[in-house]
């Protein structure tokens, strides 16, 4: 466990820390599909498993580039309306349609309120490697800075990406809580580089790794009644 006296920022994990991810991505895709229907109809009518291997094949050949989940779908989308015979240069667009949907998450119930208490007290950092952007959803107001996978080169748990995080707080590692669901990118990846952690885990869940688990919250106003007690 950590001293709550001792905190003095929080990193936060965003897809399914702060909302659900695959309803997200699932919309997100359905929108994507529904682009290409009005744009490029032969893209959209090649079979799923088809997309599915041209996606794999994109994510092998763009492998120095897997910390960029970004740049990888647009080139699987490329891919794609290359296969199909239609303009590659779509992709752009197409992504670009994509990551709009991408960015309409639905929070977790209550917490944008958990958030706007934390952040009346401590500096809050997205710190994830997916492509949200926190700046464009409603949480934007309540948080100081966001690092992501793609900006700093490599994803959690490489410890570059939350030692980007720390200094951009100018605390110690010890003084910086990073709060996630993920127990090996979030968790473990946290506490290599000296971070107290919180892990986010609403559901009965057994915590997976030999070590001590780390405090388990279900929701982010546990967090806020730890902190501002």
């Amino acid at each position: 466990m950590f001293d709550p006296n001792a905190i003095r920022a929080i990193t936060l994990d965003l897809d399914d820390t702060l909302w659900p991810v695959m309803p997200v991505i699932e919309r997100a895709e359905q929108e994507l599909q529904d682009w290409l229907g009005r744009h490029a109809p032969r893209t959209a009518a090649l079979p799923l498993e088809r997309r599915r291997v041209l996606r794999r094949e994109a994510a092998h050949a763009h492998a120095p580039h897997a910390h960029d989940l970004g740049l990888l779908r647009r080139e699987a989308i490329r891919a794609c309306l290359r296969e199909a015979g239609d303009d590659p240069a779509l992709a752009e667009p197409a992504y670009a349609w994509f990551d709009h949907w991408r960015q309409q998450v639905r929070f977790f119930d209550g917490q944008l309120e958990a958030l706007a208490r934390l952040a009346e007290r401590y500096p809050l950092i997205a710190l994830s490697n997916g492509t949200a952007n926190v700046f464009r959803t409603a949480a934007g107001p309540y948080f100081r800075d966001a690092v992501s996978a793609r900006e700093v080169g490599v994803s959690k748990p490489d410890p570059r990406i939350f030692m980007v995080a720390i200094e951009r707080t100018g605390l110690r590692p010890e003084q910086v809580l990073h709060v996630g669901d993920d127990p090996g990118h979030d968790v473990q990846g946290a506490r290599a580089v000296g971070m107290p952690v919180a892990w986010y885990q609403p559901h009965e869940r057994a915590w997976p790794h030999d070590d001590a688990p780390p405090l388990r919250l279900t929701h982010l106003r546990e967090l806020c009644d730890r902190l501002l007690a």
